[in-house]
């Protein structure tokens, strides 16, 4: 488990990256970051920004396929 996170809320938390990740090549710099936050939102999961930026970097270089209990990890 990460950080004390539920499996159902890691599952939930690599949806919005899969759907973030999905559409990223060539989007304009901070669409990443600004989608995983609002996506996050809509799922009702409060992360750390810290979190937040490791999971949009992330996605940006590995170009959308991201495990994100690993980066949370």
């Amino acid at each position: 488990m990460t950080e004390g996170r539920s499996n159902e809320e890691i599952a939930a938390i690599q949806i919005v990256v899969d759907r973030v990740g999905g559409y990223q090549d060539g989007a304009p710099e901070g669409t990443v970051r600004a989608e995983l936050d609002k996506g996050l939102s809509e799922a009702g999961i409060d992360l750390a920004d810290e979190h937040v930026d490791r999971l949009a970097a992330a996605i940006e270089e590995e170009h959308g396929s991201v495990d994100a209990g690993s980066v949370l990890g």
